[in-house]
């Protein structure tokens, strides 16, 4: 992290009193070094749920007050975090408010108040964000705010729920009255208020012009509007409330389809409102103007580097922006590629900084300006090697809006698309939306292809190159013999539409005699009662090459009750080969009236198919992956140099079973009972998402997300992280090795998928999700990370260029 001096916030106060006084001014330093008075705004309301503020501060003093209330502080009270960040994204405060102490049967908490104090060098938007402790949803938790900001916009974001995004906003305080204000579709909209105060009989709905649209009528505290399709400004209107209590949901703010952006932009959701009109400003509209936040960038003395940002337009209309460059102090050698940019609506332009590393560290900052509206990037240009090139303490601690670039300076130029498999060649290919990535020459290369059924890469004895496509709702197999600068497309037979595919991947010793064999999952059934239990068909789809290209043997129907594959995460393989054999697993559903002694989790099978005879096995029951019926335990399976099969039954919050075919090469001769590949205790206890490989030597492989509990990272608190454990044959398995440590609490998913090249490295591609939308949103251009160990799991690295970047 760089010297605070250096940033575009210098923090001079920070402060918490814990108790209800509250500050008329505060005295920050100003920049001639006399000391002024600035005063607060009014209290907003009392709102309830997590999100943040965005600021829009002019240069000179800001100061923010936040008061934090526990609704429960006798029986439930939570913790809150509040993280202040500068336009660049570099954090300047992040502090826990803790919880209530009250005494048992207390029921009003008097309130404690976090005062932030700084002085603000250069104009742009600072993000304030609000989380709570084992409440990620902040339902356990009321905060408001002033400020001597005259701009700001609240986003209202809560954790992630399996569920349609809905993020109501809420006002807890009916001692005042306030506005609600927000933008409006330009179609027809509804408005839905509930949990009102009692004594509210209306609700007046006013224009941007400040005119009457509607009375909301209340009746048993609730009221709704629907508001017809018609041309609208970009102004805000707003919701009167003589009394801020309620629970408000807007189409289009707080809530949108599937498929809908919000009328001003496209790429994301956002529930963006404020309780003051005069407070709103244009950050909609110019939502990432210029990204990434900041970058770092290492060089040696004398050589030449480049830097791309990228400018983005998010409104309606066509826009000029201004770029200029500042210095934090005095001005070095950097060129800009462009003092202006013109880019059309939802289009985004790249800009680049050039310069020659002259052995000394360096700063600049990119200021992208359109009409009122300006902020800016950082270029943190380092003199001297990057860490990537060495190997990292692990685990690798995520901090808020400090992960793998801003820390080590990772940024490589290979593919980060998806996971990286290597051919018998050891040459890596990348599977991307619609291509495939891979070297030629020396260099990487895109080679278009239909879009992606998939992120597996799958090869052959012979060298050959396959992946899956799908085109209008026909799923496709894409074969290449020339190493992947052609393929050539072969439609799968049956219906795909809404199917969903496994193919044999490579995962330490199986390396198929021709093209791979592919699992089809279709889903026919999910029960409203069981939320996770959802199955359907699976079947074995058995491609051949022939003097004509690639032929189908008749499908193979293996289960009609299948809960299907998984697709984001994990992405352990269903099926592994070995000549004339192809052994799969796949779990479950079953009876949810059987009793937990009966069933204690989803029933895993495996099977093995005889290509030459055509002949099925009948299945075999190998073990439980608890709990029962739940889509999240999708087990893996994986074979040794030796032909025995290694399987793990998938589980959801549970520690995975392992079990071991009793011969090499069958599934049908006895299998190891099944057994748990960890203990729990207070701190750890739970597993989920299986990536599973096999050394050269035959040690397993597994990364996988671990729940942790109270631990140095989130006293207190609870948090997933990535963590990894390995079994050598004959010993038990390892204890879990953290790799990733999630910048927050609560729930997190990490995506992440673990292959293994022909020399025995690991390789572990992750893409770390937030359950805070305030976070992604924020965020914008998160990318996948690629770590690496040479030494089978003892160490871990960055994947440099250097480390994939093999010739074909």
């Amino acid at each position: 992290m760089k010297n605070l001096w250096y940033s575009s916030l210098s923090l001079v106060t920070v402060m918490s009193v814990l108790s209800l006084g509250l500050l008329v001014s505060s005295c920050v330093q100003s920049k001639n070094g006399v000391k002024k008075n600035v005063e607060l705004s009014e209290w907003t309301p009392r709102i309830g749920g997590c999100g943040g503020v965005f600021f829009y501060a002019e240069e000179g003093p800001l100061n923010i007050e936040i008061e934090k209330e526990d609704l429960f502080p006798s029986k439930n009270p939570t913790a809150m975090r509040v993280i202040l960040t500068s336009p660049d994204r570099e954090v300047l405060y992040d502090k826990w408010i803790p919880k209530s102490e009250l005494a048992a049967g207390v029921d009003t908490d008097p309130g404690q108040l976090l005062q932030l104090n700084a002085n603000v060098a250069r104009p742009g938007v600072y993000a304030l964000m609000i989380t709570a402790a084992y409440d990620r949803y902040g339902e356990r938790i009321r905060w408001r705010f002033r400020t001597n900001c005259e701009k700001y916009i609240i986003e209202t974001s809560r954790g992630h729920k399996d569920a349609r995004h809905k993020e109501p906003i809420v006002l807890n305080e009916s001692g005042v009255a306030s506005d609600v204000c927000f933008l409006p579709k330009t179609d027809a909209f509804d408005i839905r208020l509930t949990h009102l105060d009692e004594n509210v009989k209306s609700v007046e709905l006013r224009d941007a012009k400040d005119r009457t649209v509607a009375l909301l009528i209340v009746q048993n505290d609730t009221a709704a509007y629907t508001v017809g399709p018609g041309e609208r400004e970009a102004v805000p209107w707003k919701l009167h409330f003589p009394k801020a209590q309620a629970t408000v949901e807007i189409e289009g703010v707080t809530e949108w389809n599937d498929d809908e952006g919000t009328w001003f932009f496209e790429n994301s959701h956002g529930a963006l409102w404020t309780p003051h009109i005069d407070s709103w400003f244009s950050f909609e509209k110019h939502r990432w103007l210029v990204t990434p936040h900041n970058r770092q960038m290492y060089g040696q003395p004398g050589e030449q580097q480049s830097m791309a940002f990228k400018v983005y337009n998010n409104g309606e209309e066509a826009k000029k922006v201004d770029l200029s460059l500042e210095f934090p102090d005095k001005p070095w050698t950097v060129a800009l590629s462009d003092d202006e940019v013109t880019i059309e609506p939802n289009e985004e332009k790249e800009v680049r900084l050039t310069w020659i590393t002259d052995g000394i560290d360096r700063i600049v900052h990119l200021r992208a300006s359109h009409e009122e509206y300006s902020t800016y990037s950082t270029l943190y240009a380092n003199a001297g090697d990057s860490p990537v090139a060495s190997s990292i303490e692990m685990p690798l601690v995520l901090q808020p809006y400090t992960h793998e670039h801003e820390q080590f300076g990772y940024l490589p130029d290979y593919p980060l698309d998806n996971q990286m498999y290597f051919n018998t060649n050891n040459a890596p290919f990348v599977r991307n939306e619609d291509g495939v990535s891979s070297i030629h020459r020396g260099q990487w290369t895109d080679v278009k292809t239909k879009s992606a059924a998939g992120s597996i890469m799958a090869f052959d004895k012979d060298g050959d190159v396959y992946t899956l496509a799908k085109e209008k709702g026909q799923a496709f197999l894409l074969h290449s013999t020339d190493g992947g600068k052609n393929f050539t497309s072969y439609a799968i037979p049956g219906n795909s539409s809404g199917s969903s595919f496994d193919m044999e991947q490579f995962t330490g010793h199986n390396t198929p005699s021709g093209p791979p064999p592919i699992t089809r999952y279709t889903r026919k059934k999910s029960d409203k009662e069981h939320f996770w239990r959802r199955y359907g068909d699976m079947e074995l789809l058995i491609p051949k090459k022939t003097d004509r290209g690639i032929e189908w043997e008749e499908p193979v129907f293996i289960s009609e009750e299948c809960l299907g594959v998984s697709s984001h995460s994990g992405i352990p393989s269903s099926v592994v080969s070995s000549g004339d054999k192809i052994f799969l697993c796949w779990g479950e559903a079953s009876d949810p009236e059987a009793s937990q002694e009966e069933i204690p989790g989803v029933p895993v099978f495996a099977t093995t198919y005889h290509k030459t005879e055509k002949r099925l096995e009948e299945p075999v029951l190998v073990g439980f992956g608890a709990p029962p019926n739940d889509a999240h335990n999708i087990p893996g399976i994986t074979m040794d140099s030796e032909g025995y099969l290694h399987i793990l039954t998938g589980t959801h919050g549970r520690p995975f079973q392992y079990s071991r075919s009793l011969e090499p090469e069958t599934t049908q001769r006895g299998w190891t009972k099944a057994e748990p590949i960890m203990e729990t205790d207070g701190s750890r206890s739970t597993q989920t998402y299986i990536g599973l490989v096999t050394g050269l030597d035959n040690t397993l492989h597994v990364v996988f997300r671990l729940w942790q509990y109270n631990t140095e990272y989130f006293p207190d608190n609870y948090f997933a992280s990535l963590a990894y454990m390995s079994k050598k044959p004959g010993e038990p398995w390892s204890e879990p090795q953290l790799l990733v440590v999630a910048p927050f609490s609560h729930y997190s998913l990490y995506r992440h998928r673990l292959t293994i090249d022909r020399e025995d490295r690991l390789f572990l591609s992750y893409l770390y999700w937030s359950t805070y939308w305030f976070y992604r949103n924020d965020r914008q251009q998160n990318q996948r990370s690629l770590l690496m160990s040479p030494d089978g799991g003892k160490s871990w690295k960055m994947a440099g260029d250097a480390d994939v970047g093999v010739e074909q």
